[in-house]
């Protein structure tokens, strides 16, 4: 188990530089593009394109570690009512919802694979697979997680801590918080 938590923690922190090498590289291109064009009337034709691609990256990678986080929007206002066992219930539903969604998202990238393989980007050629191979990284991270997280709920090991991150109650007073 310390082991799995050992690769996880790393798999995180290599997800978390590359989303900061992705951010930096935006942020590059597009301030010297912008420097360029308004400075000496030229600019980099790959600048837009990549950027634009470095985004969908960001986005999607950055998607997978918000959720491994709980940090998506959720609305507990129903959740607030259940007792323990409605919460645990619900967390169980929930995550066997978002497991489906993420072999409907790794499905429909299988399916789009061979489209997207031959397509090329415009101006930088790229084959188009690894701009939209992201969701495979992304489906498989979300589902390896909400997998995890359904076994655990179906178990009925997952703890009051655990749920009062997962539902957003932390109380009257803001105890029990876990951060």
């Amino acid at each position: 188990m310390v082991v799995l938590q050992r690769i996880g923690g790393l798999l995180v922190r290599l997800v978390e530089v590359v989303l900061v090498l992705l951010l930096a590289g935006m942020v590059a291109m597009v301030f010297v593009n912008v420097v360029l064009r308004y400075g000496f009337n030229s600019g980099l034709t790959i600048s837009e394109e990549m950027s634009r691609y470095f985004f969908v990256w960001l986005t999607f990678l950055g998607a997978a570690l918000a959720f491994r986080d709980h940090a998506h929007v959720g609305v507990e206002t129903f959740v607030r009512w259940l007792g323990p066992r409605g919460r645990l219930i619900c967390v169980a539903l929930s995550n066997a919802i978002i497991l489906l969604c993420a072999v409907v998202l790794i499905w429909g990238t299988w399916r789009q694979h061979a489209i997207n393989a031959s397509m090329t980007a415009p101006v930088v050629g790229i084959s188009m697979i690894w701009v939209y191979g992201v969701t495979y990284v992304t489906g498989l991270a979300i589902g390896v997680m909400a997998l995890g997280r359904f076994l655990l709920a179906l178990a009925g090991r997952v703890s009051e801590a655990e749920m009062a991150r997962i539902t957003g109650d932390y109380g009257p007073d803001g105890a029990g918080r876990a951060e």
